[in-house]
């Protein structure tokens, strides 16, 4: 399949660049030419990064990488972009399960943890889209998660499973047949399934691995291929006459049979010593339990080319040496390319983590007979082999973190004006001494306002007996905490919007989806106090939980200035000048973001339904059926770009399939 690099990206808005995006996009786009490896793009909350990534792809014209550090942004920016970018490939590659539970072993316990996962369709066919678009066009931005850098095929050897049919083409039946097999399709006549084919007679469908939004139907007649019809997945009807078609894979990972057979004895050949390796240990117990789990899997793959937990062996069906560095989708982008890593603060330090927490968890597996040592090869990259996979990058961040500053020697490209004229919120800080009943006449004040108020504690201990003490004083509060499932969080953060609530307390104030219009005022108590979520940058991004409101304040409540208190007072003034500045040159008066306010989140059978549940003899059925109407809501929100409501509600549906396989 030819490789196009000559698309153009096409930016379609109806805005131009304004406030400082212009100076920003010249310079980022400078340094691109000038051959920068890294830069640093200092973005305030609220200035249209997204639309400076686009403007900047836009121009620099390189196949582009986006890193998010979880799936909610991810989705967010993979909407904006798509809008952004109708005409050219815009891509969402994310961990393609529901449900995950990895493979483990408790020695402690004897306990050994089976994995147990639940594939999401339609997850997996945006990963293979992405890999599909990598494979033949430059004009491709593919929005991902860490997911990126765990192990995918050689991306040649994926490629090379593509092939093309076109009308007058002579190929059999049996050809047909034998190429579909071997690019992971599976026969099916009953039921449209993607990554199935359905052959009678002449006629063969193929429903791609890819998409669910055509399949195709080819006629033969002696030989030949007569006709190509795309059809409607689900109803049938035909959509157009097409005189070529690209079959994909079905599967992203698809291994010859020449090279299976071949891994199949390489894997029997380590096998054999890892036998004698415990035997000579007197590990007995490890020996027999290497040898029967691994005969197990020898025997799916030989049969049926495929095995529970396939990924184990990679290694060995890569052919890759140990401690060969895996493929992965940054070996799908070819030759030069750009990569934006979005809020860089919280990405890098999850990037460098997931290589140890990955291999710490199959060492045990390995040490204690449930895996082969080839296995620790199957992994995610490391975080010098990520470094070295990037050509130019752009970090951005309200807060760069210390790595990416020493990237660029703290030249950083800024952007700190809002369109909206909106500023930072003022920063007060105040004694500790009768704190509560401060913070008690603070939120009677906004109140008149119709205004809510964040509250942000250090300790569990002290959010819940602040939440309960609020509640005696009749304050309408809720407390916000780590173990409320995702649909809970939710909806307390709708009700704070819609009145129910006028406080919300909780530790960590800094998650995503608390950005919220209503609030204009942050108590921080405790600010002068050392730790992750009172240095620096945890504070300036708690005080911008109040910058979306044009009466935004942050009250820091301490006995002393600390040097993280007072860099972020300093930032936060510095920010606030550059933007009264602005608004006093171009005339132009702050308004709060009007945000709509969702009225519920999922349909009045679907919360009928999850109220059935602790009620119900049978768990598991009402589960499921909860899962499958959420599901609908859900997949309609992404048709209506609702990305957030999108997001919470396939969170919940990941929450409801771990309780459900909790249930005996």
């Amino acid at each position: 399949m030819k490789y196009i690099k000559d698309n153009k990206f096409e930016l379609k808005s109806d805005f131009q660049p304004s406030g400082d995006q212009p100076k920003a996009i010249s310079d980022l786009i400078k340094g691109i030419n000038d051959n920068k490896k890294h830069q640093v793009l200092l973005g305030a909350t609220g200035t249209g990064k997204t639309f400076t990534m686009a403007n900047v792809i836009s121009q620099i014209n390189k196949p582009t990488l986006i890193l998010a550090h979880n799936k909610t942004l991810a989705m967010q920016l993979y909407y904006e972009l798509k809008e952004f970018f109708p005409n050219n490939r815009v891509e969402y590659f994310v961990s393609n399960f529901d449900y995950f539970q990895p493979e483990a072993y408790k020695p402690s316990t004897d306990l050994y943890i089976n994995k147990d996962a639940r594939v999401n369709m339609e997850l997996d066919m945006l990963r293979m889209s992405a890999m599909n678009a990598l494979s033949i066009r430059n004009d491709t931005i593919v929005v991902a998660s860490v997911a990126c850098i765990y192990p995918s095929q050689n991306p040649i050897e994926y490629a090379s499973s593509f092939f093309e049919l076109k009308i007058g083409q002579k190929i059999s039946k049996k050809t047909l047949l034998l190429y579909l097999i071997k690019t992971g399709y599976t026969r099916n006549d009953i039921e449209n399934l993607p990554g199935t084919f359905s052959a009678k007679g002449d006629i063969i469908k193929i429903v791609p691995g890819w998409t669910m939004n055509a399949m195709y139907r080819l006629s033969l007649f002696k030989d030949e291929i007569e006709m190509i019809d795309m059809l409607n997945v689900t109803t049938g009807s035909l959509i157009e006459k097409i005189s070529t078609v690209t079959v994909y894979p079905a599967q992203a990972y698809v291994t010859p049979e020449d090279k299976l057979k071949q891994a199949c004895l390489n894997i029997r050949a380590e096998l054999t010593e890892r036998i004698q390796e415990f035997k000579d240990e007197g590990k007995l117990l490890e020996a027999e339990r290497i040898d029967q789990r691994t005969r197990f899997d020898l025997e799916s793959l030989e049969e049926f080319g495929f095995v529970s937990g396939i990924e184990n062996y990679s290694a060995h069906l890569d052919f890759r040496k140990s401690g060969q560095t895996p493929y992965s989708l940054l070996d799908y982008f070819k030759g030069d390319f750009l990569t934006i890593i979005d809020e860089s603060h919280i990405m890098i330090p999850q990037t460098r983590g997931m290589y140890n927490t990955d291999r710490s968890r199959k060492t045990t597996l390995v040490e204690y007979g449930f895996r082969l040592p080839s296995a620790l090869d199957n992994r995610p990259l490391n975080f010098e082999e990520f470094q070295s996979k990037l050509k130019q990058v752009i970090y951005t961040s309200a807060t760069p973190g210390e790595y990416e500053l020493e990237k660029v020697d703290n030249k950083v490209v800024e952007q700190i004006i809002r369109p909206t004229g909106l500023l930072d919120p003022v920063i007060e800080i105040k004694k500790t001494e009768n704190q509560i009943e401060d913070i008690i006449e603070q939120i009677h004040e906004r109140k008149k306002n119709n205004e809510k108020v964040f509250i942000t504690t250090l300790t569990i201990r002290m959010s819940e007996d602040l939440t309960s003490y609020l509640q005696n004083r009749n304050i309408k509060v809720a407390y916000l905490h780590s173990e409320l499932k995702t649909l809970q969080r939710s909806e307390i953060l709708n009700d704070l919007r819609r009145g129910v609530y006028d406080v919300v307390v909780g530790v960590n104030l800094l998650r995503e989806g608390l950005d919220l219009p209503e609030v204009s005022l942050v108590c921080v108590l405790d600010a002068d106090k050392q730790g992750f979520l009172r240095n620096t940058k945890s504070l300036i991004q708690t005080a911008g939980r109040a910058a979306r409101n044009v009466n935004g304040k942050v009250i820091f409540y301490a006995d002393s200035t600390s040097t993280a208190m007072q860099e972020a007072i300093d930032e936060t003034n510095r920010r606030r000048t550059i933007q009264e500045a602005y608004n006093i040159k171009h005339n132009i008066t702050p308004k709060t973001i009007t945000k709509k306010i969702t009225d519920s989140l999922m349909s009045d059978s679907t919360k009928k339904q999850l109220s059935m549940i602790k009620k119900s003899k049978n768990k598991k059925g009402v589960y499921q059926a909860t899962i499958d109407s959420i599901r609908v809501d859900m997949l309609q929100a992404a048709k209506d770009l609702d990305f957030e409501k999108a997001a919470i509600l396939r969170d919940t549906i990941i929450e409801l399939e771990a309780q459900k396989n909790e249930v005996k």
